[in-house]
């Protein structure tokens, strides 16, 4: 195997120039001779995170793999950078979402029975577009109801590793 600071360096290369999260095969898999170990990646993208403690980027673990991404608290600035007026979500929409992460898999008939009111197909069809939620399989029940789940993609864009890292329910109620 290449020597540490050969290996962090592609490493590093790697996440910098990586559009989606990579997982530690991934990386792995940029080595052809002298592959380095998962173990030995992982080490070495700690090794890398300390050496950013002063810097205003950091890797973090996602759900579907490791990314470079900038630490909280640069959003003031970073958001003059987009010329576009940050997205905006409905109330409905984000109520949608949440019932989801938290109920799945669960039905459209399901999530309007929980908010008392009919979803807007839109909603639904905007969040599998964006690849937040999934259809998983169909209800044992008539008209076989598709079944909505979440993706890795929604828990990589909130930063979560698993369901678990969820907020408890009560957080999420007083938002």
């Amino acid at each position: 195997m290449k020597n540490n600071k050969s290996t962090k360096s592609i490493i590093e290369s790697a996440l910098l120039v990586a559009t989606d999260p990579l997982t530690l095969q991934d990386i792995v898999n940029l080595f052809e001779n002298d592959k380095p170990s998962k173990n030995n990646v992982k080490n070495l993208i700690n090794e890398l995170n300390n050496s950013y403690k002063k810097h205003s980027f950091e890797i973090v673990q996602v759900a579907s793999g490791f990314r470079i991404q900038v630490k909280p608290g640069y959003d003031e600035w970073l958001t003059k950078l987009n010329k576009q007026s940050s997205t905006r979500y409905s109330k409905a929409f984000l109520e949608t979402l949440v019932i989801i992460a938290y109920k799945q898999p669960v039905t459209r008939g399901d999530i309007e029975a929980i908010r008392g009111v009919t979803v807007n197909p839109n909603i639904i069809r905007n969040l599998i577009e964006s690849e937040w939620i999934k259809v998983v399989g169909h209800k044992d029940s008539p008209g076989k109801p598709e079944l909505l789940s979440t993706t890795k993609k929604f828990l990589d864009h909130f930063n979560l590793k698993s369901l678990n890292e969820l907020p408890p329910p009560t957080e999420v109620d007083s938002l």
